[in-house]
């Protein structure tokens, strides 16, 4: 029996990323809540540079301005770093706004 998530990752990582700075706290199942640092999102999914012990196949739980509670898995680890891919994509309507809670300077968004 395998354990962790069994992801069927195609390649998203030529999704549009957004640099943000957002401390998020994180459900999981094995270590209760753990504080996170995203550095960049997608509508597929998010990186954080403060991984710590999660490793590929994690699930938290975090919630997101606009988007509410959303499910993510570890996709890769490296160093410090793990990339998350969403259980669900976001709405393009839904992650503009999210964007813009989570970008406030808009020379920082990128262009639409």
């Amino acid at each position: 029996m395998t354990v962790g998530a069994q992801l069927s990752v195609t390649d998203l990582r030529r999704a549009a990323r957004h640099p943000v700075d957002y401390p998020v706290i994180a459900e999981t199942h094995d270590q209760g809540d753990l504080q996170m640092h995203i550095c960049n999102i997608s509508a597929h999914g998010f990186m954080i540079d403060n991984a710590g012990e999660l490793g590929r196949g994690s699930r938290v739980i975090i919630r997101l301005p606009v988007v509410g509670r959303i499910e993510a898995y570890v996709i890769w680890t490296r160093d410090e770093r793990a990339g998350f891919q969403f259980e669900r994509i976001i709405r393009l309507d839904d992650f503009m706004m999210m964007i813009d809670t989570l970008q406030p300077n808009p020379r920082l968004r990128r262009s639409r």
